[in-house]
């Protein structure tokens, strides 16, 4: 079956719109001819403006002028203005479910919460535990669409030229020629994301004292926990340290990781990020199921903490004293150092020099026995 006007819907954070670029791509592969939209949030148009597998972008101001009822329902009937044969939506929450149910598309598939799914021909959950988000995306093209032929480049990110060039003079004034630099990324969604800020500053320390640059990178939000690491550094004012933080468009934030040589992270939107513009990466999983969410990189390393409650997939830790966050405390600086001179060991160049290696997308996992080391 073809279908004329596809829309594609994903409302939620960072991380989530960048595991919806495999299936942005698999949709124009199985429809040439079709006309592909997407709804995300307007915050996020950086991710997915110049995506070439889309004809149009749709943005929604979730915290701004729709972020309300009303607003929400004269969203969706601009959208019922656009006749969209097909709606697939990607996130299981209220928001999005409703935008896809009063969409007015004539098949509407993909995940939804109890209510709106009466007006879904077909619903599926919002994720297979034994399953990377991607591949239950797939799931969706394939049980709702018929699709059978995944085109699956790994994670998409164009970055505007304009943008490649602004980045490409900060290198040049912050950086000396040869320069092999680190980037940080401090902050996650929940605090059981986050590892601790005196282990990374361990880590930071010692890449320093190897002549490695270390810059840190995050929103706004992340300013305080950056500053709060930062301090407890040895090394903190030290000129192979750069504070990046809550200076970076989205796209800004592509282009610098491009030019870095690793990216140690949490589990985070600018950890895919990284992944779409090729960055060796180390990812730390406290909270959230490495299987669900590794970086989507088979040259990545992804830290599984040993800790009995992991995944537990809450946003706060219900564990008091000592045994507090005892998933990431158990995910010492001494292994993640080991991990990050494995990928140096292996790669050792900035991103954007490393080939590509299509269909090569299962991160390497890291199990720490439960008694540490």
């Amino acid at each position: 079956m073809t279908y004329k006007k596809i829309l594609v819907i994903n409302l939620m954070h960072l991380g989530d719109l960048m595991l919806v670029t495999p299936i942005l791509r698999t949709l124009r592969t199985n429809f040439p001819e079709s006309h592909i939209a997407l709804v995300a949030d307007l915050k996020l148009a950086d991710t997915v403006r110049l995506n070439p597998n889309l004809d149009e972008c749709i943005f929604l101001d979730k915290k701004g002028s729709d972020d309300s009822l009303l607003g929400i329902l004269k969203f969706a009937w601009k959208l019922r203005q656009k006749n969209f044969d097909l709606v697939i939506n990607l996130h299981r929450n209220e928001r999005a479910s409703a935008i896809a149910a009063l969409s007015g598309g004539k098949k509407i598939v993909g995940y939804s919460k109890p209510g709106f799914s009466l007006a879904f021909e077909k619903i599926l959950p919002n994720r297979n535990p034994i399953k990377h988000q991607i591949h239950s995306h797939f799931d969706v093209l394939r049980d709702c669409v018929g699709i059978e032929n995944f085109d699956d480049n790994g994670l998409e990110m164009v970055i505007d030229s304009s943008v490649e060039e602004k980045i490409e003079n900060l290198w040049r004034e912050e950086f000396p020629p040869e320069s092999k630099v680190i980037a940080l990324n401090i902050g996650a969604s929940w605090m059981t994301k986050r590892w601790l800020d005196d282990y990374f500053a361990k880590v930071a320390d010692h890449f320093v004292a190897n002549g490695f640059h270390i810059i840190f990178l995050g929103g706004t939000m992340d300013l305080g926990i950056v500053e709060a690491c930062r301090a407890k550094m040895q090394n903190r004012d030290s000129n192979l340290v750069k504070i990046f933080t809550g200076k970076m468009s989205l796209a800004e934030l592509g282009a610098v990781l491009s030019r870095c040589v690793l990216f140690i992270s949490t589990d985070s939107g600018p950890m895919h990020v990284g992944v779409a513009m090729n960055v060796p990466i180390v990812t730390m999983f406290g909270a959230s199921p490495v299987l669900g969410f590794y970086p989507y990189d088979e040259k990545d390393l992804s830290i599984k903490s040993p800790e009995y409650c992991h995944p537990c997939n809450l946003h706060e830790c219900p564990r008091q004293g000592e045994y507090k966050l005892a998933c990431m405390k158990k995910i010492t600086p001494e292994i993640v150092i080991r991990c990050a001179n494995q990928l140096l060991d292996e790669f050792g160049m900035p991103a954007r020099e490393i080939p590509r290696r299509k269909w090569h997308y299962t991160s390497r996992v890291i199990y720490i026995p439960p008694n540490g080391e």
